[in-house]
């Protein structure tokens, strides 16, 4: 490998390195369109702003997740929640998907 080259299986990730990420301040009303816009589309907000700005996105959609951050306090008032020890996170884990389940159940249910 000549030297200052980079192996032909990271000049992808190369490229990613060079990628910076920008934020816009905006609106809310305008947030929300564009958020509700991605969600509708089954996209990701910044798949959807490439979209609307004729960049290319990713082919193959992304795995759809939700996430939160979750702290030792957090555990320990989500364990005194579901009545769990606060160090069995998979279970706690496993509560807090049932009850965003049911939510999102009765959502539908009062919206349909």
């Amino acid at each position: 490998m000549p030297h200052g080259k980079l192996p032909e299986k990271w000049q992808q990730s190369a490229k990613v390195v060079k990628a910076v990420q920008i934020a816009f301040d905006m609106d809310s009303q305008l947030q929300y369109s564009i958020r509700r816009s991605a969600l509708d589309k089954g996209v990701s907000p910044s798949e959807q702003i490439r979209h609307l700005l004729d960049l290319p996105t990713h082919k193959k959609p992304k795995r759809p997740r939700l996430t939160v951050s979750l702290s030792s306090e957090d555990y320990q008032l989500l364990s005194q929640r579901y009545d769990l020890p606060a160090n069995e996170q998979l279970e706690i884990k496993k509560q807090v998907i049932e009850e965003l389940t049911k939510f999102a159940q009765e959502s539908e249910f009062h919206k349909g």
